[in-house]
């Protein structure tokens, strides 16, 4: 007797195994999705821990160093000699013969000309103030690199003419009231100086925090047409954290017989004398304000 050959299965019945094996599938898949999910939860509130434990450190340690910056602060406004002693000398009657001739001879000749640059600029007038103008009145959008291709406000004129011609390159000038002012001014300050001293120099800027040093490393890119590899130890720009490495460094400029310009940001709550032993330093003062703006954003 012969065997009766089992049944195809129907299409219904081969539809369902494969539905089936679909759905098998499907559930490894999502019982693997929920197990990364809970991996990476755990992992995100591990790490929002931990960030929080170094935010917490970083201005337990800003406060640390604001009282200590604060009693440096005060220490060197005692030490330093802002307005130096002058001796009265009590002329003699030629001394003030020959007063009354000049005085008499200056009445015949015409306006004298502008005061002349000090310092560092001795008679570089002509060419600053021509520079300065320009910067002012008509900036190059499309100059080229290490060229200031922003505008210069009148606030920013005056600043960097009593800079260049009265201060002689050294002194404290009054913040902007941001940074990004305050950067569009030594934009102009360092294009300037190229036109003076050519490659001769380098710019090297103390901020004490990684977001202060980006603003200042973005606001000089856009405004002298910058690439990144302009801000380094053997470029153009050096950006530093703390003052120690900038003196450091201003030292060895010197031995090489280039010319360091140090620019302070204003944030920076006390300045190291041995800074102001350079010929070339911009430091910017800001006012209450603007310091507790600068707390604020910490």
């Amino acid at each position: 007797m012969e065997s009766t050959p089992a049944p195809e299965p129907s299409w219904q019945q081969l539809a369902l195994q494969e539905l089936q094996q679909q759905r098998q599938s499907l559930e490894g898949e999502i019982k693997e999705l929920e197990q990364r999910r809970d991996q990476l939860q755990a992992e995100i509130s591990s790490h929002f821990t931990g960030q929080a434990d170094g935010l917490s450190r970083r201005v337990k340690g800003f406060q640390d160093y604001l009282q200590g910056a604060l009693v440096d602060l005060a220490r060197s406004v005692e030490q330093l000699e802002l307005v130096p002693e002058t001796l009265a000398v009590q002329p003699s009657p030629l001394d003030q013969q020959q007063q009354q001739e000049a005085a008499k001879a200056s009445e015949e000749e015409p306006a004298p000309a502008p005061v002349s640059a000090s310092g560092l600029f001795a008679g570089e007038t002509t060419l600053i103030t021509e520079r300065l103008a320009a910067f002012r009145d008509n900036p190059d959008f499309h100059a080229d690199a290490w060229q200031l291709r922003r505008s210069l406000d009148q606030s920013g004129y005056d600043l960097l003419s009593d800079w260049f011609l009265s201060q002689g390159g050294r002194g404290a000038q009054p913040s902007g009231g941001s940074r990004s002012r305050n950067v569009l001014v030594t934009a102009a300050a360092v294009s300037l100086l190229g036109d003076l001293y050519g490659e001769r120099f380098q710019t090297l800027v103390l901020a004490g925090a990684p977001e202060r040093l980006g603003d200042w490393r973005r606001g000089l890119q856009d405004g002298l047409g910058l690439s990144r590899e302009d801000f380094g130890p053997n470029s153009g720009v050096v950006l530093f954290e703390r003052p120690d490495a900038l003196i450091e460094r201003a030292d060895r400029l010197e031995e090489q017989g280039e010319l360091p310009f140090i620019v302070v940001d204003a944030a920076e709550r006390a300045v190291e004398t041995a800074i102001l032993q350079f010929p070339l330093w911009l430091v910017f003062a800001a006012d209450p304000q603007e310091l507790a703006y600068e707390e604020e954003l910490l």
